[in-house]
């Protein structure tokens, strides 16, 4: 006998309300239920039933609907009457403003909440299912009501209302059919097709990728009216790609006239002036990579009685760049310069970036430096500060000093001669400020990351292991020890100033890590949840073929660094003070923080400070800098990508060497050992058994072979399939070395 299943009904305050104008063929945003939530939230005071009626507009015959409908949602508490006849939003409203991110799916989520009626209370993002997200589309500001919240914390929401649409303009793949021209948006998050309502121009062609308007309401969400605003061409082209990534992530990235002209109308004049030292006697150099074109920083070793003194030189940006100007304001605005396979999208334009600010060798510059005087062991005794002029002596590449420090390449030495012996100082001196970092317990991840070589067409050549060697590591201490010493300036003084901050990781997430490398047999050491901790950790793994999974593991289990007026500590660097002052060019944190230790200087030196335009806070300024720079993360990561699966598509049946870096209920992640390509191998493809999903040890199980497939495992895998369109990259596995 099959038992009923009986089903507990929620509360009617737990659903959404849906009255019959609402499953119309009209917009769920212009029922009369969600037209008095928002007119209510966006009076934010109690409004009388006729006062209600007549800014609705409504019809006679909504009159009686209107008052029953005031009356149940009384009842049900979110609405309550504060007097006859007048009614203004209760207790269980729910009701908040948000940012609408969507899914492919059709589902999404609210964040970035908050409310006119008080705090917003919610731990979790609400939950939009594909039946409440109504007409928003992603990225669109909504008014939203949550309804309920699950015993995982999670609120369940249906947006009420649309109070500004997020994007008006969208790229995607032209498809010319027979009666009409369809746009496919090329974000997936916009789950519909966009009718073009013009014909076409000539230079359009079936596939190219084109930026259209979205125009007007549409009776479907699956369909949207649009026009057509600028034909990008070849989807393979990595210029069109480069504008598929920026109109995805509303990257600016071109510069308005007023910042042009601004630029252009400064002075190229470099002259030592009062207050700025002469340090064009000290033979300073920069090192960079083979492909840089702007010169941040340059630096000077000399060996005193007592140690080493550093000169730590970097670009004076905030000499040209000045607060609350338009260069300013559009710099501000892009938070920091992004960085693609051969193609950059700068933080200021060119003339400064490429040209006044960069730090060339032979021509006059100004600049910031930090002088500071370390004894033999590395530990730092003096540091002092000041706007400069400088010289820049010889333009290294990190490749060169290799051959001059590490190979000892005789050739190269004799080139150099007469910059052998300050190297050698540099290198002398990274070398004790590498220990005392060690001791104290900084925590030095080992994860590769891919060179990309392009031919003139921007198609990628090949992928190769990015080169770090001591040159790297010696400029890295340099500045790690420059940012360090602005940040205690900044604490002894109590300075209003940017701190670079990484707080500590959750108890939670390093619990999970424990458990899942115990699973892997790992003799993990004693648990301290201390930086020191985590290095011992990734030396137990240095060299063996789980050193790249379990270095991802440990990262992910860190929060991310970011930019904050409160000093909380590096504790990936496991330093107490820390900034960036080191490349004003390409990250406006850095320019903040030269503004305030230069206002510091003047006001110590007894120089009158002049008045900025700057009507930011510290704290605005962190949370905004912080979020364009996990933009530029996010779209310089699926630039790779994007290329990546275009190196692809011609290698179809190739097998490769790959570990697996992810395991799921449904699919295999894995990437590829030689060349950083990443990829999926579907559960639909392993047709030699019935495989089990084992969350505990990241593996799946295969039920009667016993064949399993675990996060960290070499695997060889062949090449199934590449999807240009959803850039994708399919695998199969050829052979396990784990059975």
């Amino acid at each position: 006998m099959q038992r009923k299943r009986r089903f507990k009904s929620k509360k009617k305050s737990e659903r959404p309300i849906h009255d019959k104008q609402s499953r119309s063929h009209k917009s769920r945003d212009h029922t009369l239920y969600h037209q008095v939530l928002t007119l209510l939230y966006k009076t934010g005071v109690p409004i009388h039933n006729k006062e209600i009626f007549t800014q609705l507009d409504l019809p006679l015959s909504q009159r009686k609907p209107l008052h029953k409908l005031l009356l149940r949602l009384t009842s049900e508490n979110i609405l309550q009457q504060v007097d006859k006849n007048v009614f203004g939003v209760g207790p269980k409203h729910g009701l908040a403003e948000g940012f609408v991110d969507q899914n492919a799916k059709g589902f999404g989520f609210v964040n970035n909440l908050s409310s006119k009626f008080g705090a917003v209370k919610y731990d979790r993002d609400p939950f939009l299912s594909p039946n409440n997200i109504g007409n928003a589309l992603h990225g669109d500001k909504a008014l939203i009501r949550v309804f309920k919240v699950k015993k995982d914390g999670r609120p369940e929401a249906e947006v009420i209302s649309v109070i500004g649409r997020g994007r008006e303009q969208l790229a995607g793949f032209i498809s010319i059919q027979s009666h009409q021209t369809i746009v496919y948006p090329e974000d997936s998050r916009y789950p519909f097709t966009i009718e073009l309502q013009e014909p076409l121009p000539e230079n359009v062609h079936d596939g190219d990728a084109v930026i259209v308007k979205i125009e007007g309401e549409s009776d479907s969400p699956l369909k949207q009216p649009g026009k057509l605003i600028e034909v990008l061409g070849n989807p393979d082209s990595v210029d069109v790609q480069m504008r598929l990534v920026i109109e995805k992530h509303s990257l600016p990235h071109t510069f308005n006239d007023e910042t042009i002209a601004q630029t252009e109308a400064i002075s190229d004049t470099v002259k030592p002036s009062k207050g700025r030292l002469d340090l064009r006697d000290i033979q300073h150099i920069t090192i960079d990579g083979e492909t840089a074109k702007d010169f941040d920083d340059a630096i000077a070793v000399q060996k005193t009685r007592n140690g080493f003194r550093l000169y730590v030189s970097i670009a004076d940006v905030s000499h040209y760049v000045q607060p609350g100007s338009d260069l300013d304001k559009e710099a501000y605005l892009r938070g920091t310069s992004i960085y693609f396979p051969g193609r950059v999208i700068p933080m200021l334009p060119e003339r400064l970036s490429n040209g006044l600010c960069s730090l060339v060798p032979g021509k006059d510059r100004y600049a910031f430096t930090a002088i500071l005087d370390f004894d033999r062991k590395g530990h730092l005794k003096k540091k002092q500060f000041s706007k400069s002029i400088i010289c820049s002596a010889q333009r290294f590449t990190y490749t060169t000093v290799r051959q001059i420090l590490t190979d000892r390449d005789p050739a190269i030495r004799r080139t150099h001669k007469p910059f052998l012996t300050p190297l050698k100082w540099a290198g002398e001196l990274a070398k004790e400020l590498m220990h005392l970092r060690e001791q104290r317990g900084s925590i030095g991840f080992s994860i590769p990351s891919p060179f990309m070589e392009l031919d003139d067409e921007g198609r990628i050549t090949t992928i190769s292991r990015t080169e770090r060697n001591f040159a790297h590591k010696m400029i890295e201490e340099f500045m790690l020890a420059a940012n360090e010493a602005v940040a205690e300036t900044f604490t002894e003084n109590h300075l209003d100033g940017l701190y670079r901050i990484h707080e500590r990781p959750s108890p939670e997430k390093i619990k999970e890590f424990v458990e899942f490398g115990q699973s892997l047999g790992l003799d993990l050491p004693p648990l301290r949840q201390e930086p020191d901790w985590f290095g011992q950790v990734l030396k137990l793994v240095k060299g063996s073929p789980k050193e790249y999974v379990i270095n991802n593991l440990l990262l992910r289990t860190m929060q991310q660094a970011r930019y904050d007026g409160k000093n909380m500590g590096h504790f990936g660097l496991a330093a107490t003070d820390y900034t960036h002052f080191t490349s004003p060019i390409r990250r406006y944190p850095d320019l903040t923080v030269h503004r305030t230790l230069q206002q510091f200087l003047q006001r110590n030196s007894k120089v009158k400070i002049k008045k900025t335009e700057d009507n930011h806070s510290v704290k605005e300024m962190g949370t905004f800098l912080s979020t364009r720079e996990r933009a530029a993360v996010t779209a310089e990561r699926e630039m790779n990508d994007r290329l990546k699966v275009r190196y692809m598509h011609n290698k179809i049946g190739d097998t490769f060497q790959a570990v697996i870096s992810g395991v799921t209920g449904s699919a295999i992640f894995v990437e590829l050992l030689d060349l950083f390509v990443s990829g999926g191998i579907s559960l639909s493809t392993l047709k030699d058994d019935y495989y089990i999903f084992d969350g505990k040890h990241h593996r799946l199980r295969g039920k009667h072979s016993g064949r399993s497939f675990q996060l960290g495992d070499l695997i060889t895998v062949g090449l199934l399939d590449v999807d240009l369109r959803r850039n994708r990259i399919y695998f199969s596995p050829i052979a396990s070395e784990k059975n």
